[in-house]
């Protein structure tokens, strides 16, 4: 049996593309958009932040664990067919995809947030796991930043922060090349903390959060927050760096990109390159 259809757990919130279910003292964050890959819309970020916000300030919540619903994915990234169709993923809540205010959120909870990783983790969801305190990955799991492939870029987190926990040479080769990563590679490269079975993600990472819920939650929450406090300045340039995505999604450039996705074809971005370097101008 799922553990999640066990007693142990009851479903507490049924958003659109969310459901959240607690334990005794884990809450479970569940992405369900199985049929796009858990995919996210700004609907799915909105319910995310949603979720994310309610277990911290719930007091029977000691953990958090952040998954995908079925067994493909964690979550794709961002749902290219809507953004091909809506020239971005919709509207929201906040009038924009709010996956910056999600990352921030993740990290500044003072409960630890364990992700368990199952199928892909592209983009956005390779950022979503990569906030969270913890990942248990199953030995089918993929990870990747292709952005640059589709038209987008994640210069916070989704770089910065990938370089410090892989290293510069790592990061450069999974964000420049568009590279995916298998299981095996992402262990020893420290990029996911355990690879078990695909069936006992969710089991593993809900026995670290009960793990979790044994320990002090005040030292917990700070010792959370002071690793966090030497790459704070990152938060700074993703805001920088997500401003400038909004106004760039919006270009031909980047329409090449999620327009050749959706047609299933290779994007040709050739005529997009410039042919002076920033070091050869005047």
């Amino acid at each position: 049996m799922n553990i999640l259809e066990s007693p142990d757990f009851a479903l507490i919130d049924d958003m659109e593309d969310v459901r959240v279910l607690r334990g005794a003292e884990v809450t479970v964050i569940q992405v369900n958009r199985p049929e796009r890959l858990n995919a996210f819309t700004s609907d799915t970020v909105d319910h995310l932040n949603t979720a994310v916000t309610t277990a911290r300030s719930d007091r029977a919540t000691g953990a958090v664990v952040l998954t995908g619903a079925g067994d493909r994915a964690f979550c794709a990234g961002g749902d290219q067919k809507v953004r091909a169709r809506e020239g971005d993923y919709g509207s929201g809540a906040s009038g924009a995809l709010a996956t910056e205010e999600l990352y921030r959120n993740i990290r500044a909870c003072p409960k630890p947030v364990i992700a368990a990783v199952n199928g892909y983790a592209f983009g956005g969801g390779h950022v979503m796991h990569l906030v969270c305190d913890l990942t248990v990955a199953g030995s089918t799991a993929v990870f990747a930043q292709p952005g640059p492939q589709v038209g987008s870029f994640d210069a916070g987190y989704g770089s910065a922060f990938l370089a410090r926990v892989v290293g510069e040479k790592r990061a450069r080769q999974m964000m420049l090349l568009a590279e995916r990563v298998d299981a095996p590679t992402a262990l020893a490269w420290g990029l996911v903390n355990a690879v078990v079975e695909p069936d006992a993600v969710v089991a593993t990472a809900i026995e670290w959060a009960q793990k979790c819920c044994t320990l002090s939650p005040t030292a917990l929450g700070v010792l959370k927050h002071s690793l966090n406090a030497d790459i704070e300045h990152i938060a700074g340039l993703g805001r920088a760096c997500f401003d400038t995505l909004s106004l760039f999604g919006h270009t031909p450039e980047a329409q090449e990109g999620y327009t050749a996705f959706t047609e299933k074809r290779l994007p040709d971005f050739s005529r997009f390159r410039t042919g002076v370097s920033v070091d050869d101008r005047d």
